[in-house]
């Protein structure tokens, strides 16, 4: 079943088009990531969190992620790491215009 995972954590920036060149290697890596269908990248500058909601084509494939990306932010110094996984209902989703994989 398809899964969204959802992450937010503290950031301190770069935010908007800096962070889309300093961040386009990570970025690269992550579209490569087994089971991903698609990213949006999150980010609130006034409350300084960021972030993003990834759809994955089943919940092994999330799960796994979960736990590499977690480890990574860690690895970057970043704390407070909030992660979760959703189940999608896709008779509503599709109502509210969600195309599935």
């Amino acid at each position: 079943m398809a899964t969204i995972l959802q992450f937010d954590f503290p950031y301190p920036g770069p935010w908007g088009a800096d962070g889309t060149k300093a961040l386009k290697d990570l970025a690269d890596s992550i579209a490569a990531q087994p089971g991903l269908i698609w990213k949006a990248w999150t980010e609130n500058e006034a409350e300084g969190i960021a972030g993003g909601i990834y759809y994955f084509k089943d919940e092994p494939s999330a799960l796994a992620y979960k736990d590499m990306h977690a480890a990574r932010l860690a690895s970057f110094g970043i704390k407070d790491i909030r992660a979760k996984v959703f189940d999608i209902n896709e008779g509503l989703s599709e109502i509210t215009r969600f195309k599935s994989a």
